[in-house]
């Protein structure tokens, strides 16, 4: 059976979610979680998003993600995937490192633009590790 089509359309914030394979490790080092940042601030400026929100759990990771164009897959695949491969050189590993495909759901705006507040609310009572939030 085919995978249901993403609802993906310019202007539109997303929750996004990715896990670990078998609900393992995905950053082991502090240079991991670098690493990770810096990819997605290549996909952001590749893939004209913008990242309001990110979590960094030691399995999984959260953003909260404005896309201006309606990509969102696309820069998944390279956001996921360039990090994989970095993992898989540096820790001498193979093989995948997320769990399925990764969990994008659309988030609300409010009225003035912003991103939905119970999202947030979300974010920060759910998540202490909330590591930013930038609301441009």
């Amino acid at each position: 059976m085919a995978r249901p089509l993403r609802i993906e359309f310019a202007g539109a914030f997303y929750h996004v979610t990715a896990r670990g394979n078998e609900r393992r490790n995905i950053f082991f080092s502090d240079g991991d979680r670098q690493k990770s940042l810096s990819t997605l601030g290549d996909v952001c400026a590749g893939f004209n998003w913008r990242c309001h929100a990110y979590c960094q759990m030691t399995n999984h990771y959260y953003l909260l993600v404005e896309m201006l164009d309606g990509n969102l897959s696309k820069a998944m695949r390279q956001l996921n995937g360039v990090y994989t491969q970095y993992i898989n050189r540096a820790h001498r590993r193979v093989g995948h490192l997320f769990q399925g495909r990764f969990k994008g759901q659309i988030s609300r705006k409010m009225c003035n633009g912003r991103p939905d507040p119970g999202f947030l609310v979300f974010l920060m009572l759910g998540n202490t590790a909330l590591v930013t939030m930038d609301l441009v």
